[in-house]
């Protein structure tokens, strides 16, 4: 900074020094004092290649007031960190799912983008099959509701005629469970209730609906900015560790990404041997059926035991037999499926052992329900693959060490 002659500092031109000419205006070093000198420093420190300065010399960390003062600041920031993940649980748990189906999805999308196609064109190829999917089921599901419901209108006097008939064996069941008098007091008097619960059965599906649509957008982003958001991850790893970080990290996303298309490709083929089977037996709504079997067999072990009892209940509709030979079916495709078809598709890429299977399926499903049975066979591999390549190797390391250290010779 300038003086004049009298001692007092001239004030710098608009833009040189350390004082930004769109800032404190009008700019008087006079009344500024100690800051002026600093804006003075700051004018020199200023250059093309750091317009901000370079860093400063690192804090004395160990000092009492920084140790007592990060003390207090870890209470309260692990206090704080428990809280809002306890509030944002529902979103958060949102948010890792869209992540995890796009990471499933990026090899798919990858390939196409290795045969030449742009990567918005990859990812919009990619979601647009997903779409077809859905649009396929839900055309497959509402003509088959629509007909149901149908059914169940003209049928309604038929069955309420047979309450009160005691050779039936709906009359049967009504006089020893009472279940007409049931209804009727639950419908005459529970009037506040059953309006409550049908109000919590509606908040239920447009919740189910809404996070099913903000996980599609969220993986749809996760997609699209996914090379960006890997690198962006592998950023926050320290420069010395980054190259063991890029292979580790990449070799979970492979992991999960064979993991879902593994998942995608044994789902369409238990829906095909399916849809042959229910159209082989005359068993209604074939379509829907096989595209509801292909859904559920997507969650490890508890949908496919959902999806067959459903498709063995269909099954009985038609006779007692094609009932038996359903479950039958059933129970052999699962024996192919489990040791034939689950080890050919994930064997050379999950490498998880039957024991971890159980565990993080039962484990995941406890902790996050359906969202956790997804998504643990993944996350054991990935946990195994952690432990195998970093916690084994250093253990090993320090038990030859300290082997080395105490070793005697022998007497």
């Amino acid at each position: 900074m300038n003086r004049s002659r009298n001692g007092a500092r001239s004030a710098p031109a608009a833009g040189s020094g350390g004082h930004h000419h769109l800032l404190g205006q009008p700019h008087d070093p006079d009344e500024e004092g100690p800051i002026a000198d600093a804006e003075a420093v700051a004018g020199v420190i200023r250059t093309p290649q750091a317009p901000l300065g370079p860093l400063g010399r690192r804090f004395d960390w160990h000092s009492a007031f920084f140790i007592g003062a990060s003390a207090a600041a870890g209470v309260a920031l692990t206090v704080g960190a428990i809280e809002v993940l306890m509030l944002a649980a529902q979103t958060l748990l949102l948010i890792s799912l869209g992540l995890f189906l796009a990471i499933g999805l990026e090899p798919a999308a990858s390939w196409l983008i290795n045969h030449r196609f742009p990567r918005w064109a990859a990812v919009l190829t990619v979601l647009g099959g997903l779409l077809l999917m859905t649009a396929a089921f839900i055309a497959a599901a509402i003509p088959a509701l629509v007909d149901q419901g149908g059914r169940v209108i003209t049928a309604l006097p038929q069955y309420l005629g047979q309450f009160s008939d005691s050779s039936t064996t709906i009359g049967q069941l009504n006089e020893r469970f009472h279940i007409q008098q049931t209804v009727q007091q639950v419908l005459e008097g529970g009037g506040p209730g059953l309006a409550s619960g049908v109000i919590t059965v509606g908040e239920a599906i447009f919740g189910a609906f809404s996070s099913a649509l903000v996980v599609m957008v969220l993986t749809a982003y996760f997609l699209a900015d996914l090379p960006r958001v890997r690198a962006t991850v592998y950023r926050f790893v320290p420069a010395p560790r980054r190259p063991r970080a890029v292979l580790l990290g990449d070799q979970i996303m492979v992991k999960v990404g064979g993991y879902v298309l593994g998942n995608v490709v044994i789902s369409v083929i238990a829906a095909v041997v399916t849809f042959v089977w229910l159209m082989a037996f005359g068993i209604p709504y074939p379509l829907l059926l096989a595209i509801l079997f292909a859904l559920l067999d997507l969650v490890p072990v508890i949908g496919s035991l959902v999806a067959g009892a459903l498709v063995a209940l269909a099954a009985f509709t038609v006779s007692v037999p094609v009932g038996i030979a359903t479950i039958a079916y059933f129970v052999a495709y699962k024996l192919v499926e489990d040791y034939v078809l689950t080890p050919r598709v994930f064997g050379t890429v999950l490498r998880l052992p039957a024991l971890v299977t159980v565990c993080a399926i039962l484990i995941g499903g406890a902790l996050l329900g359906l969202v956790g049975a997804l998504i643990a066979l993944p996350t054991a591999a990935a946990i195994m693959l952690l432990v195998q390549e970093v916690l084994f190797p250093r253990l090993d390391r320090a038990d030859s060490g300290s082997g080395r250290a105490g070793s005697v010779r022998p007497q």
